[in-house]
């Protein structure tokens, strides 16, 4: 009868580690996803932020080249940051 507790408990103890052990790998693949979903946001918002910068240097050498005034420079310039 002594054995049939132990081996019991030995079980209890089993269980409970292999509890332990998914409950550390669901959060390990939620986490990776997690991140894995922030690293695209970054790169859509770095990419957009590179496209913003290129937009405002090309009106910027226009407005420097004499191609636009000072108020279609302003104007130019507000449409591309409020993109």
């Amino acid at each position: 009868m002594l054995i049939y507790s132990i081996y019991i408990s030995i079980a209890a103890i089993l269980i409970f580690v292999l509890y332990l052990a998914v409950q550390a790998i669901t959060r390990g693949v939620e986490a990776k996803s997690d991140n894995r979903i922030e690293e695209q946001s970054d790169d859509k918002n770095f990419e957009a932020n590179q496209n913003i910068t290129h937009d405002l240097e090309k009106i910027n050498q226009l407005y420097k080249d004499g191609v636009l005034n000072d108020d279609e420079f302003k104007k130019a310039k507000e449409k591309v940051l409020k993109k």
